[in-house]
């Protein structure tokens, strides 16, 4: 059961405090954040008095009956509804089997004349447009007999941060990946226009590989009816809170909500380093800039941090932080068995010492002196042979050597000059879009942070191993100034098939066309996860283009399908 409400789509979850962003004025809200829903704020208010830990507007639901569905219902003749996780509001929420593809989906069921029948259809299209991986996918959105469902994948290998935080806090290192990979997925949509206006604890994943996914994008607040008129804003703060509470274990409001504890009363939005010791005092920051209103402790008065893109900016700034060392287990002390005592028969006496056997004694025999002097019969001749071959060789050398020219070596007294490879130190870089969108531009950096964990990633192609759509992705590196550049290193993230690695020099961090570029090195293929490419001369260049024509398929992980695709773990360039 843990299983299935971790994978389902938690639409239910209620309690907890409303946020300071939706208690403010709404003439001060009224930001840069762009086209903004109303609504009707008092009237919802009264209507849904449990749900005031959402921000936002709730409409009400109306009186509309839910359709009486049971288990093993088809939907489609293809989706079998196997157990209803939520059933609320008038609309249900059931995991199910894709029998088309053998494959477990979760399903929202509402009646096509429920009042927020339409704006559920709207929201489940827009968000499967996005086809951000680091979303849970919608699959299907359909209205058929009377019933608008809508089918989205179902992960049962992932656990909600809900559950993380009923264990423990979590460590810095985690707390830090999490605001780093939501904010930046957040920071996506809305650029693509898209809101969640519902990212609670339960609707943040980590999967088994370690990624972080958003679940119910856009979704989950039509289903409730749960509009904003600052959707950045409102966003921003639910990361801060999810921030908050991944670092103190607490919900930053008074009221209780997902199973945490609210704080004190009438002390207020006090920082995560005061309810808990040992917080990372740039996360706790990072936390209170994108809860307070007016932003910043006392004590840095740091800007506030109202949209997604400010968090990512924000995050940008600050020291990576490293994984903790895994710790160290000394091995068990070493213990001489029977066998290596010499005992084969039967085993020692508790409390008795084993005799150690004496080494046989040597040859005394007559056969046994005839034997060694033969022995030093054939040494002395052996010695004897490869002096005379040796002086031989010595006086041939000799002779060669009066009438060949001599050649003449350096002051150094022969030694070679050629001098070690030089790495080059990597100032910046920019993934280079020939065509078509972006992979993963935000992970650009991660190819060269000496950290092999962190990788950039492509998306996952059907057609391969040679790249169909785009004539190829990659990534333009600047070394600060011109550089000779003979050899490169290239760290991958998936091995199999074969992945082509090709070196360019570019002018710029945007070149025109790859086909106007020089290649530095031939053209490499490789099954490893590590791409080597050297060059027969060094080639001068202040912008190097790796370039990626073709890649292996990998099973499904935390942001893609299986597919044809591959990531860039470590880059290092060396003249």
């Amino acid at each position: 059961m843990a299983e299935r409400s971790t994978a389902a789509v938690d639409v239910a979850d209620n309690g907890g405090d409303e946020p300071l962003a939706a208690k403010a004025d709404k003439a001060e809200q009224a930001t840069a954040d762009g086209v903004a829903q109303t609504g009707e704020r008092d009237t919802a208010a009264r209507e849904e008095p449990a749900d005031t830990a959402e921000t936002g507007t709730h409409v009400s639901p109306g009186k509309t009956t839910p359709p009486e569905l049971h288990s093993g219902h088809k939907l489609a003749r293809r989706y079998r509804l196997e157990e209803c996780v939520t059933r609320l509001d008038g609309f249900s929420s059931w995991r199910a089997v894709d029998e088309k593809l053998r494959r477990a989906v979760g399903v929202h069921l509402l009646p096509a004349d429920h009042p927020r029948a339409r704006s559920v259809l709207a929201a489940a299209r827009s968000s499967a447009l996005l086809g951000d991986p680091r979303f849970v996918q919608v699959l299907d959105a359909v209205e058929e007999n009377d019933l608008v469902y809508v089918v989205h994948e179902w992960l049962p290998d992932a656990t909600e941060l809900t559950a993380l935080l009923a264990v423990s806090s979590l460590e810095a290192h985690d707390a830090y990946q999490m605001v780093n990979q939501v904010s930046h997925a957040m920071a996506a949509a809305h650029r693509e226009g898209l809101a969640h206006l519902r990212l609670t604890p339960s609707a943040v994943l980590r999967t088994s590989t370690g990624q972080w996914r958003i679940r119910g994008l856009a979704v989950n607040a039509a289903l409730r009816g749960i509009t904003s008129d600052t959707p950045q804003r409102t966003d921003t703060e639910a990361i801060g809170a999810l921030l908050y509470a991944a670092l103190t274990q607490r919900w930053p409001y008074e009221n209780d909500a997902y199973g945490l504890s609210g704080l004190p009363k009438g002390v207020g939005l006090i920082a995560p380093d005061q309810v808990r010791a040992g917080v990372h005092r740039g996360l706790a920051e990072l936390a209170m800039r994108a809860l307070a209103n007016d932003g910043a402790t006392a004590s840095r008065q740091e800007p506030a941090c109202t949209t997604p893109e400010d968090l990512v900016k924000a995050i940008g700034e600050m020291p990576r932080i490293r994984p903790p060392e895994p710790a160290f287990t000394a091995p068990p002390e070493y213990q001489r068995t029977t066998y290596q005592q010499g005992t084969y028969g039967r085993q020692a006496a508790p409390g008795v010492t084993q005799p150690v056997p004496a080494p046989p004694p040597p040859l005394q025999s007559r056969t046994g002196k005839a034997l060694k002097w033969a022995v030093s019969a054939l040494l002395i001749a052996a010695l004897g042979l490869g002096s005379w071959q040796l002086a031989d060789a010595l006086m041939d050398q000799s002779k060669s050597g009066d009438s060949e020219t001599t050649h003449t070596t350096d002051g150094d007294g022969g030694k070679d000059d050629k001098k070690p490879a030089k790495p080059h130190t990597i100032k910046g870089a920019q993934e280079y879009v020939a065509k078509g969108d972006p992979q993963a531009p935000n992970d650009v950096a991660d190819t060269y942070d000496g950290d092999s964990s962190t990788y950039w990633r492509t998306k996952s192609f059907l057609d391969g191993p040679d790249m169909v759509i785009k004539p190829g992705v990659g990534i333009v590196y600047d070394l600060g100034s011109a550089q000779d550049v003979s050899a490169a290193s290239i760290g991958l993230r998936y091995g199999g098939d074969h992945t082509t690695v090709s070196l360019y020099a570019a002018d710029s961090l945007s070149p025109a066309s790859v086909d106007g570029l020089k290649r530095i090195g031939p053209q490499t293929k490789t099954r490893a996860k590590t791409a080597s490419v050297k060059a027969d001369k060094p080639v001068k260049t202040r912008y190097v283009l790796v370039w990626l024509t073709a890649l292996p398929h990998a099973g499904q992980d935390g942001y893609s399908q299986a597919g044809y695709k591959q990531g860039i773990t470590d880059v290092k360039f060396t003249g």
